[in-house]
C-alpha cells in the first residue's frame, strides 16, 4: 500500500479516482437511484449502459460496498467487449479496477490493471498534452450526471474529443445534451440560432432515431413559431422512444408548456407504472397538477371579494383544487424522497403545504432550501424566491419579507417578460394593503421600487417620501430616495 512507485502510477490513470470529484458534489443516494434506473431500464445509447455500471461502481465505493463496485465493474466489461472492438474504451474502466484492487488491498491484481492501461496506451498513443476522444467523453458524461458547476468542464471535454472524432454519435450526443442544460432556462425567439440547438441539430443528422435529442429539440424549437415542425418532432420521439423515461420528461414539459395538461399527465401516468423510482417522472406530474390548480383558480368565478389565490372560489371548485393538491403533494413527496437534494421540489412541496395549512411544516421546509442557495443556478434560486415570496404574502401576511424576496427573485431576472409579471404581482400586494387601510411603510416602498423599476422616477421619489412619513428611521428608504432625487436633477 506504500509502494511510492506504483501509486505514482496509479495517479497517472485517467479514472474517476483521479478527476478530483469533490465529494460535496456527489449525492450518493441520489446518483445511486438515477444510474441504476438507467441500467434498470437500459435506456440511452448501447454503450450507456456499460457506462452507468462503471459509474455506479464508483458510487458503491463510496458507499464502502467494494464487492458490489467490483461485480458493476466485471458487468461493465462485458457489456463493453459486447458494443465495441476498440481497446481505448477500456482505458477509464481499468483504471477504476486498478484503483478498486488498491484501496482493498489487492496489489498483485492493481497492479496487473495498471499495467493493461499502460500497455494499451503504448499500442495507441495519444498526442502530447492529449486524452485520447474515448477518454474525455467519458469523463464529459461523468462530469455531465453531477451538478450543475461541472457543465462548463462537461462541455470542454466534449468539444476537444469531437475535435478529433466529430462525426461520433455519442459524443455529438453529449455536447448537444450539455449545451441545452446550458441554455434551459434560455428560450424564445433567439432559440433558434442558438448553440444547443445547432448541436442538437447536428446530433439527431447523426442519429435521427434518439428520443432524448428530438423531444430537447422539441423544447429548443418551441418558441419559434413552427408549432407544425414541433409537433413532428415530438412524434417522431414518441415512435422511436415511447418508454423511456428521460424522453417522457422533455415530452411531458413540452405538453404542459402548450397547456396539453390531460395529455400530458396520461402519457407521464403510463410511464409511471413500468417505473415507479423516476425523479422527473414524479416531478413532472406534480407540475402539471400545479398548473392545473393554477388554471382552475383562474377560470371560474368566485364568491365575494376574494383577495388570496384560493378565497372565494365554489365548494365543487374548492373540493377539485383539494383533490389536485393532494396529487401535487404526492408526487412531489416522491420527488424529494427519490432526490433529496432537489431545492426547488421541496419549495414547490413547501408551499403546497402552506396551502392545506401546514404553515409550521411549510416554513421548516423553507428554512432548509434558503439555506446555501447561493451556489444554486440562477433560475432555481428565483423560483425559490417567488415561492417563497408567495409563502410570506398570503400565508404568513409579512408582505415585508414577501417584497424582499419578490425583489431577490427580479435582481436575477434577465426576462422583460418575467420581470413585468414580478412587478405586477409586488404592485398588487401592495395595493391590496393600502385598501385594507394598513399604515405601515411597506406598500409605499413597494410601490415606490416598482415605479423605479419601470423607469418612473417621479413616482418612485413620491412613494419613497410617503414610506418615509411613516417610517422615518428606514434607511434603505431614504438611500433609495437620495438614489432618486439625484437621477432627477
Amino acid at each position: 500500500m506504500s509502494d511510492p512507485d506504483f501509486l505514482s502510477r496509479l495517479q497517472k490513470l485517467q479514472s474517476r479516482f483521479t478527476w478530483d470529484l469533490r465529494p460535496e458534489d456527489l449525492q450518493l443516494e441520489d446518483l445511486s437511484v438515477q444510474l441504476q434506473h438507467d441500467i434498470d431500464l437500459e435506456l440511452g445509447q448501447p454503450g450507456t449502459v456499460a457506462y452507468a455500471c462503471r459509474f455506479l461502481a464508483y458510487v458503491r465505493y463510496l458507499q464502502c460496498q467494494p464487492a458490489e463496485a467490483l461485480e458493476l465493474l466485471n458487468q461493465s466489461e462485458t457489456k463493453t467487449r459486447e458494443v465495441y472492438d476498440d481497446e481505448r474504451r477500456f482505458i477509464v474502466m481499468y483504471g477504476d479496477m486498478a484503483w478498486l484492487k488498491y484501496h482493498t488491498e489487492d496489489l498483485e491484481e492493481a497492479q496487473r490493471l495498471c499495467q493493461r492501461v499502460e500497455d494499451i496506451l503504448v499500442r495507441h498513443p495519444a498526442a502530447p498534452d492529449t486524452l485520447h476522444p474515448e477518454v474525455y467523453g467519458e469523463k464529459g458524461w461523468t462530469l455531465l450526471k453531477l451538478s450543475r458547476s461541472y457543465y462548463p468542464e462537461a462541455k470542454e471535454n466534449f468539444c476537444k474529443a469531437l475535435e478529433m472524432q466529430p462525426d461520433d454519435c455519442e459524443l455529438n450526443n453529449g455536447y448537444a445534451i450539455v449545451l441545452y442544460r446550458m441554455e434551459e432556462d434560455d428560450s424564445g425567439s433567439s432559440a433558434e440560432a442558438s448553440p444547443a440547438t445547432r448541436q442538437l441539430q447536428r446530433a439527431v443528422e447523426i442519429n435521427p432515431r434518439d428520443g432524448v435529442l428530438l423531444s430537447m429539440l422539441a423544447l429548443k424549437l418551441m418558441f419559434n413559431g413552427n408549432l407544425e415542425e414541433v409537433d413532428k418532432l415530438v412524434e417522431r420521439a414518441l415512435k422511436v422512444a415511447r418508454n423511456n423515461t428521460q424522453v417522457i420528461r422533455y415530452l411531458a414539459k413540452y405538453l404542459r408548456k402548450r397547456n396539453r395538461l390531460d395529455e400530458a399527465i396520461k402519457l407521464l401516468q403510463d410511464v409511471l407504472k413500468m417505473n415507479t423510482t423516476s425523479t422527473f417522472i414524479h416531478h413532472q406530474l406534480a407540475q402539471c397538477y400545479i398548473d392545473k390548480k393554477k388554471l382552475l383558480k383562474k377560470t371560474q368565478p368566485r364568491r365575494g371579494d376574494a383577495i388570496a389565490p384560493s378565497w372565494g372560489l365554489s365548494d365543487e371548485t374548492a373540493r377539485e383544487i383539494k383533490r389536485l393538491r393532494s396529487l401535487c403533494i404526492h408526487h412531489l413527496e416522491k420527488t424529494v424522497q427519490l432526490k433529496s437534494g432537489f431545492k426547488h421540489a421541496k419549495a414547490e412541496l413547501a408551499l403546497q403545504y402552506a396551502e392545506m395549512s401546514d404553515k409550521e411544516r411549510a416554513q421548516q421546509m423553507f428554512d432548509e432550501v434558503l439555506e446555501g442557495l447561493e451556489e444554486e443556478p440562477w433560475r432555481i434560486r428565483y423560483d425559490i424566491y417567488r415561492n417563497y415570496a408567495t409563502f410570506c404574502q398570503y400565508h404568513t401576511d409579512n408582505i415585508g419579507l414577501a417584497f424582499t424576496y419578490y425583489k431577490k427573485g427580479n435582481e436575477i431576472l434577465t426576462s422583460a417578460s418575467e420581470k413585468s409579471y414580478l412587478l405586477k404581482r409586488m404592485k398588487e400586494m401592495a395595493k391590496t394593503r393600502l385598501d385594507s387601510n394598513w399604515r405601515d411603510a411597506t406598500p409605499y416602498a413597494i410601490l415606490g421600487y416598482v415605479a423605479k423599476e419601470d423607469g418612473d422616477w417621479r413616482a418612485a421619489e413620491e412613494y419613497y417620501e410617503k414610506a418615509l412619513e411613516r417610517d422615518e428611521d428606514n434607511t434603505e428608504y431614504l438611500s433609495a430616495l437620495c438614489e432618486l432625487r439625484l437621477k432627477l436633477q
